[in-house]
């Protein structure tokens, strides 16, 4: 397997649980692997909640999210929300599905060890997928994750931030998206892992950060150019 380097045209997926999962844990960093040049796709497996018809709604509120972020695709399974835990042989039939529609070099999913069953479903069913399938996987923090300790942080500027709370106000059915909150927390995030003389010598601007924890990521070694007869 022949992994592209950052910025020389990725396939990048993100594996999510629910709608606005992907843009709340980390809009900002799609967006960059967007003006990288990355392929970026994110495969949300439900899309609707049970005896609510607001399946549409939430696809639409997707789409408009990943105008915003230049997302390339955004794809759906039907597994019903908060049942996830049932329907695990229908979410790994999913997910090899999804993986096989173009292979991902590098797949972003939730922390398996995570409050909301659907989040900690979608980490473990996703995880046995990508071992087999991608090279390198990522897991990122949602608000319910247990013992999580990042060792990749991602800090934005004031316009990837800036995007990320334009992408989240798209998702309107969600009442309990507070950008307020959010904003605060992503300001937060980095002075929570990184010394503050570390932070002191960020970039003007970074202001705002994501969490992630890479549980694999394979760097291939330089090869020389052949050699000319």
């Amino acid at each position: 397997m022949n992994t592209p380097q950052p910025g020389t045209g990725r396939s990048v997926l993100a594996v999510v649980a629910h709608p606005d999962d992907a843009e709340l844990a980390m809009g900002m960093r799609l967006l960059e692997h967007a003006l990288a040049g990355d392929r970026v796709r994110v495969h949300c497996l439900s899309a609707g909640r049970p005896g609510k018809d607001d399946g549409e709604l939430r696809r639409a509120e997707c789409l408009a999210a990943a105008e915003i972020l230049r997302i390339d695709r955004y794809t759906f399974s039907q597994i019903p929300d908060t049942r996830f835990t049932d329907h695990r042989g229908a979410i790994n039939a999913a997910l090899f599905d999804a993986f096989a529609e173009e292979r991902p070099d590098i797949v972003y999913t939730h922390y398996p060890d995570d409050q909301h069953l659907d989040h900690a479903v979608t980490g473990e069913e996703a995880t046995a997928v990508a071992m087999r399938e991608a090279a390198d996987l990522v897991y990122f923090r949602s608000p319910y994750s247990r013992n999580f300790e990042p060792n990749l942080i991602f800090t934005g500027t004031p316009e990837h931030l800036a995007a990320k709370g334009e992408a989240l106000a798209c998702f309107a059915s969600q009442q309990q998206l507070d950008m307020g909150v959010f904003t605060g927390l992503n300001g937060l995030a980095y002075r929570q892992h990184v010394h503050h003389r570390v932070v002191e010598r960020f970039p003007d601007g970074a202001h705002g950060a994501e969490m992630f924890r890479t549980a694999r990521q394979i760097v291939h070694a330089t090869r020389p150019a052949a050699a000319r007869p």
